[in-house]
């Protein structure tokens, strides 16, 4: 926890008290289901929350912004944005039952009144957004097809709408494939923590 803090100095009392309990309900979680990799789970503040808000390094999302977290799992990374931006509305959809359980028992126990989550598939999605974000579900070209027609076009912050997603690696034949133009931020502009080497938040807008 010390390091969100550390990277997130203006975090309110209330914030510091859900991450807190964010990373504590993993753990308690992670005995019942796998929600984040067993040999990982020591390090959820960094590996997982802290990875989930270099997305806030990029996009402060402005009050009003509406999210769609696609994949979203255990509430990755979803449910840390909805902390840390609590004017927000979140979505976080998974086609998995017991991961969508997971994030209903988190945001109860967060008292989050800025998240809403469904079991359904991406693809199945109605409702329309000013950003999706997810962490390396799919390929770019495949999430476009599944997904573009849920960003509206009414752009209310600092980028136009569009994706904002967690990915590592070399990313030149896949953003190559996809041909359209991407922004990468290396996390390591934003944190000095080693195991973000080769990690982005990779942007993309709405064509």
């Amino acid at each position: 926890m010390d390091e969100i803090i550390k990277y997130f100095p203006d975090l309110s009392k209330e914030q510091i008290e859900q991450f807190t309990a964010l990373g504590e309900g993993y753990k308690e979680w992670n005995n019942k289901i796998n929600v984040i990799s067993r040999k990982d789970i020591d390090m959820v503040y960094i590996h997982h929350i802290l990875h989930s808000l270099s997305i806030a390094k990029v996009m402060p999302f402005k009050a009003g912004t509406q999210v769609l977290d696609i994949g979203t799992g255990g509430g990755l990374p979803g449910l840390p944005l909805a902390i840390m931006f609590p004017d927000s509305d979140f979505l976080l959809v998974d086609s998995i039952a017991k991961k969508i359980k997971v994030v209903q028992e988190l945001t109860e126990k967060l008292k989050l009144k800025n998240v809403q989550s469904k079991q359904i598939r991406a693809e199945e999605v109605k409702e329309q957004f000013d950003f999706i974000v997810c962490r390396a579900v799919k390929k770019l070209a495949v999430l476009y097809g599944w997904t573009g027609k849920l960003i509206h076009k009414n752009h209310m912050n600092s980028l136009n709408n569009g994706y904002l997603l967690l990915k590592g690696g070399d990313l030149t034949e896949e953003i190559a494939e996809h041909g359209q133009k991407v922004t990468l931020y290396p996390l390591t502009d934003f944190f000095d923590v080693e195991h973000f080497n080769e990690k982005y938040v990779l942007y993309m807008k709405k064509r």
